[in-house]
């Protein structure tokens, strides 16, 4: 677990979508931000709604599910590559085996996951 704060101010609020992409792309949080509310607003979607955050990720990067396994596990049995990773009401990161998020998701199950690189 590595603990980490893309926002450019700070601030802990509900911006993981952003925060998460950041980390996995390699790009600033307001990069992230920009990228994410064109995408969403091409679509007429809210930028922060599930619909929208998936179809992004369906759209950029490979789909990898996992069932019945929590983020911690997911992140153990890939110690290898990037992959934003999604649950009940949160995204984050994982790279190279480590959780990169504000606070420990680990033990929480996960939805799903999608291959950045």
């Amino acid at each position: 677990m590595i603990y980490y704060n893309a926002n450019i101010f700070g601030y802990n609020i509900e911006d993981c979508t952003i925060r998460a992409i950041s980390v996995a792309e390699g790009i600033s949080w307001d990069k992230a931000y920009r990228k994410l509310s064109d995408y969403a607003r091409e679509r007429g979607l809210m930028m922060s709604s599930v619909e929208s955050i998936e179809e992004y990720l369906d759209d950029n990067y490979e789909k990898v599910c996992e069932t019945a396994m929590t983020v911690g596990e997911f992140a153990y049995e890939h110690p290898l590559g990037t992959y934003l990773v999604t649950m009940p009401g949160h995204i984050t990161a994982i790279k190279d085996g480590n959780i990169i998020d504000t606070f420990d998701c680990g033990g929480r199950y996960m939805w799903c996951a999608w291959y950045v690189e």
